[in-house]
């Protein structure tokens, strides 16, 4: 019987669930969404709403490339614009616009033009679980 008596719950639940995700785009849950506009130069200006943390920048222009632009997941995708504060947008090149750094990289950043992942690389930062970054679909 308290099985019956939980199923309204769950169904409600069920149904709320249900119409978040038929919300399509890029979206980080909890507090910040990404946006990314390309710019007459080639480059992609990419905004991130409610945070400024670097893997929400990566994440959201590698995303871009692969799902919106058909770019090979191998394909490199510089800074060409870093950060600055008050702004909170940076842009990205397909094509490196100086002399790319190959160096090993310990931590992730959106400071240093040149700075540079594959495309495949950058969209896995939508997966961190660290910060709980995830697609919608």
């Amino acid at each position: 019987m308290k099985l019956f008596k939980c199923m309204p719950l769950a169904l409600a639940l069920l149904l709320c669930a249900e119409a978040q995700a038929d919300q399509p785009g890029i979206g980080v849950f909890p507090t910040f969404q990404v946006h990314v506009t390309p710019l007459q130069t080639g480059n992609f200006e990419v905004n991130v709403v409610g945070s400024s943390v670097a893997l929400a920048y990566w994440c959201g222009i590698g995303d871009y490339a692969i799902r919106t632009l058909g770019t090979e997941s191998t394909r490199r995708i510089y800074l060409s614009k870093p950060y600055e504060p008050g702004i909170r947008t940076v842009e990205f090149s397909l094509d490196p616009q100086v002399e790319p750094d190959t160096t090993s990289k310990h931590s992730i950043t959106v400071k240093y033009v040149g700075e540079n992942y594959s495309a495949s690389k950058a969209e896995s930062y939508c997966y961190d679980a660290v910060l709980d970054i995830r697609m919608k679909k």
